[in-house]
Formats: C-alpha cells, structure tokens, sequence
C-alpha cells in the first residue's frame, strides 16, 4: 500500500468524540479541510458520501468504531476497505469498543487505533495508540526519546502494566462479557417498555448493531437535567450523552446528527451496564426511574 503524505484532507464524522472533533478543529485553524460525514437515524456512517467526499488531497480517515452515546458500532471492515481503495491512512477511535467488541486489526485493515484504559478497568489516565509498522508520525511532545521518539517525558509504567493486564483479561473474558451486558442490557430495555411502556419513549441507536452494555433512551418531554439529578440522589450514576459534555445545556451533538425529534432531544437518558452490575440493580433502576418520571411529569 502506498500511502498518500501530501495532502490537508481529512474525512471524519459529526457524531466523532469531542477528542476528535475538538483535534480538527485545531487542525482546520492551521489550514486543514476537514470533511464531517453525515450519519443516518441509527448512527451509520454514509458509506457513499464517504467515499465521494475523498479528493486527491485526503491523507487521512476518522471514524470511531462505536459511538459513545448511542451505541452504534460502524461498519468498519467497510471503511478500511474504501481507505485501502484510495492510498489513505484509517484510524479509528475504539475506546467504547475495546472489551466490548472483537478487534482484529490486521483482518480489519485498521492503520492506526486509539484506546484508553478506563473503559477496561485498568488505572485512569493511560491509553495506547497501535500505528501500523511502516506508518510514520510526528512527534507530538517533546522532552526526550521515550515511546519511540513520539512522545517525551517518563512513562507511567505501573499504569502502563495496569493497561496490559487489563487488555489481557479483557481478551480472555471477552466472550462472557459481552453475554452478561448483553443480557442486563436487554433486560432493562424489557422493563422499561412493560412498566414505564413505550408511548412517550424512543431509542435511540441501532437495534441489532450496538455496544453490548449501552441503553440510550429518550423520554417524551422531559427535562433530562431533572431527570439526572433525581437519579443522583438515588445513587443511579447515568448520563444524557458523553460523560466529557456533562454540564453543557446544548442538546448532544450526536442526537442532534442522528436527527432525534425536538420533544424527544432533551429528555435522553444513557446507561452503560458494566462488568460488576447485576439483575438486582437493573430493577432497582427501573423503579426508580418510573417513580421520578411519574413526578416529572406531575410538574410540568
């Protein structure tokens, strides 16, 4: 493979990380084009808009492996197949897949991947990045020679051996895992739809290509700020989108790409089942959460 070096053209998403889609707004300040690709009602990439919108100055493709609010898991294989056509560089963003997906690299063509450690138990703060061999970067801090002249500065090794392990167990219980999330996950979104019912409710993601654990669900009209804070003091950690947004009004750009209806936007809900939670805590939630909408909607 040839890979194209010249060139200011990079293709990503609307639905990216704010890590990516804030990193492209640097880079369009310094003269980059940045092409932001539309996604359908469940989170898919426009695999035909993608490939239009490459030009003999794209160098490089962006797309995350599976969005961190809504779930969706994108057609990577595809991807990396339309990059390899055209001489360009794919990365993607697989922090919510890593654990949660089976990951092949090199069967998926994938040039370059990040990950982090906190979404598979191992110690906040660490991440990787696998770039694959013949692809060459820039340094982007320097200090020293350390990460192979890439970035400078000691490593943190016992987060680093924290991440290996981590990654090793993950592999090893990979198949279990996703089983358990699958099953707490279907099993909340049941009870939602018999005790709360399914009237004033929308889903938002992909039925069938999701993350194993994650629950995105819009409640008709209701203010999720409240919503949020009255899960709070029952002890329910949960979200209205990513947890890097929590505390900004503005309705989540990924909702907002994927089109949710104005009466359903501002009243999402996300929950990520985890390894640790059982059938008990999903009952326990959705009690509650049928008794805090009941008074919400009291007060409206």
């Amino acid at each position: 493979m040839q890979i194209k070096i010249n060139g200011n053209h990079i293709i990503t998403s609307k639905i990216e990380h704010h890590a990516i889609l804030e990193s492209c707004e640097v880079l369009a300040k310094k003269g980059f084009e940045i092409t932001y690709l539309d996604v359908d009602e469940e989170g898919f990439v426009n695999l035909e808009q993608l490939e239009n919108s490459i030009n003999d100055k794209t160098i490089l493709i962006s797309i995350m492996f599976a969005n961190n609010e809504i779930g969706t898991i994108e057609p990577i294989r595809q991807i990396s197949e339309i990059a390899r056509r055209h001489n360009i560089i794919f990365h993607t963003d697989a922090v919510q897949a890593i654990g949660n997906v089976p990951i092949d690299v090199k069967d998926m063509e994938i040039d370059m991947m990040s990950i982090s450690g906190h979404k598979i138990y191992a110690p906040k703060g660490v991440g990787a990045l696998y770039v694959k061999k013949g692809i060459k970067f820039e340094k982007f801090m320097s200090g020293g020679h350390q990460e192979k002249d890439k970035r400078g500065g000691t490593e943190n090794l016992a987060s680093i051996v924290g991440l290996g392990k981590a990654a090793e167990l993950a592999k090893t219980n990979l198949n279990e895992h996703i089983k358990q999330l699958k099953e707490l996950r279907d099993y909340f979104v049941k009870q939602i739809k018999e005790k709360i019912g399914t009237e004033n409710i929308k889903i938002n993601g992909s039925e069938n290509f999701r993350l194993p654990g994650n629950s995105n669900i819009s409640f008709k009209g209701i203010d999720g700020m409240a919503l949020l804070l009255e899960l709070d003091r029952k002890g329910i950690c949960a979200s209205s989108g990513s947890a890097c947004t929590s505390g900004d009004p503005k309705p989540s750009h990924v909702l907002t790409a994927i089109k949710v209806p104005d009466e359903y936007i501002h009243g999402a809900l996300r929950i990520t089942m985890g390894e640790f939670n059982r059938k008990w805590e999903v009952d326990f939630l959705v009690e509650n959460l049928k008794n805090i909408l009941y008074n919400l909607e009291q007060i409206k």
